[in-house]
């Protein structure tokens, strides 16, 4: 590997703020021959919670126009991404389905370009990279090439952009047991049998079993054991 290669990858390893990160990625980029670059954040799954993340140097106008248009719904490089990792050569027939995004990045100077997309599997989020210039096509040969640069500034980005925007879910909290409930599952979680519950609280075998029935349903659960099993695990007991 070239010395200031190896150099501004080490740069960009170390480099904690996302922000710089990309300036960074962006600079090694150009030296690769790229006058663009571009890094978003989207999600393959619909139950991932983040907030979206979107740096490049694309034109101001064109950046303008795709909000306008809410271009990310119909973008295929987005749609190839969320359900691919291989990397993707921008082509007209790419956009057969959009033509009038395509004549908008020819417009912008966007004429040639390739994305790779990051799949994390623990977010369910997928981090892009995207690549672009005005002048020269891209060749197979130039995509196997660089290949290994672009995924690992894509995960290095991913990574900075998920430590700070993703947002897991918020835990259920335990369900509501009643004071009873709580200590007929105390009582069970010791091995205590319902008849035996029934003699230790003054009360009759069929009120324990409904106390246990209750406890069942509200967690969500199918039998005693897996009752006193996820109590004990919300802390309940």
């Amino acid at each position: 590997m070239e010395i200031w290669k190896e150099s501004q990858l080490r740069q960009l390893a170390n480099t904690a703020d996302i922000n710089t990160a990309f300036q960074l990625s962006l600079n090694f980029v150009r030296n690769l021959g790229y006058k663009f670059c571009a890094f978003s954040i989207t999600s393959y799954r619909s139950e991932a919670h983040y907030q979206s993340v979107n740096l490049n140097n694309y034109p101001n106008d064109l950046n303008i126009q795709y909000e306008q248009n809410n271009a990310s719904r119909f973008d295929p490089i987005i749609a190839h991404c969320n359900h691919s990792s291989l990397p993707l050569l921008w082509d007209e027939a790419l956009f057969s389905a959009t033509p009038w995004l395509w004549q908008l990045l020819q417009q912008q100077g966007l004429a040639h370009g390739w994305s790779q997309a990051i799949h994390d599997e623990e977010t369910g989020l997928c981090g892009i990279l995207s690549l672009a210039r005005s002048h020269c096509p891209i060749s197979a040969y130039e995509l196997y090439e660089y290949l290994g640069f672009t995924v690992f500034i894509g995960r290095h980005l991913h990574t900075l952009a998920t430590r700070i925007h993703f947002r897991k879910p918020a835990s259920p909290r335990p369900p509501a047991l009643s004071a009873r409930e709580i200590e007929v599952l105390k009582l069970s979680a010791d091995g205590k049998t319902a008849y035996e519950i029934a003699r230790i609280l003054s009360l009759s075998e069929r009120t324990i079993n409904f106390h246990v029935h209750r406890a069942i349903e509200k967690l969500g659960v199918t039998n005693k054991i897996a009752a006193v099993i996820a109590a004990a695990r919300s802390g309940t007991i």
